[in-house]
């Protein structure tokens, strides 16, 4: 486990191979699981603010479970507060398309200009799950080792991503590129001991 300011951070983070394969998953995430994508505060109102452009890229029953349930639900005993499902399994905000995977409505807005926020942090993070309890001084970042990812590890190995490789910019946009810097220097530490055992 690796110190940095006050955060703990999974080893898997800097040593496990990763890179998402979309073309074999699916956007398995969004779709599988049983809570919605965690969200801060700012984001839900950001959210809000943004809703008119968002609405047309939805499912029919993506739109009317946010007119009847709205944009977050509250979930787990933590009751932290994500993104609402459709039939408790996919998250609302995928868009509908022909591509046979899902896509992040904010994500393909975002790409086109439309909107200026890429995704939810908890998704941009993913895999990467954030673990917080300000009251506490507890904040810990750990791999979430999950089966549909296997392809995406795969390819990791591949052409030799890392996750925090592959994180980067998500990481770099929570905790800033000091924070991102300290675990590369931890990931390049640890490959050249890897090399001098071999």
């Amino acid at each position: 486990m690796l110190i940095i300011d006050d955060k703990l951070v999974s080893l898997d983070i800097a040593e496990v191979d990763f890179e998402c394969d979309l073309k074999s998953c699916k956007g398995a995430c969004c779709t599988e699981g049983d809570f919605g994508a965690p969200l801060e505060e700012d984001e839900i109102e950001l959210i809000e603010g943004i809703l008119p452009q968002v609405l047309p890229l939805l499912t029919r029953e993506a739109r009317k479970v946010i007119r009847k349930e709205g944009v977050w639900a509250v979930y787990d005993e933590d009751e932290f507060k994500g993104t609402t499902l459709v039939d408790n399994r996919a998250c609302v905000f995928l868009s509908s398309n022909d591509t046979g995977y899902s896509r992040c409505a904010f994500e393909v807005l975002y790409e086109m200009g439309i909107i200026g926020f890429k995704k939810p942090i908890s998704c941009h993070l993913y895999p990467i799950r954030v673990e917080e309890n300000p009251s506490k001084g507890f904040f810990a970042l750990n791999y979430d080792d999950w089966g549909i990812c296997s392809a995406a590890c795969t390819k990791g190995k591949k052409n030799r991503t890392k996750l925090y490789q592959f994180a980067k910019e998500a990481i770099v946009r929570k905790y800033g590129s000091e924070f991102y810097t300290q675990i590369e220097k931890y990931a390049e530490a640890y490959q050249d001991a890897l090399k001098k055992r071999t």
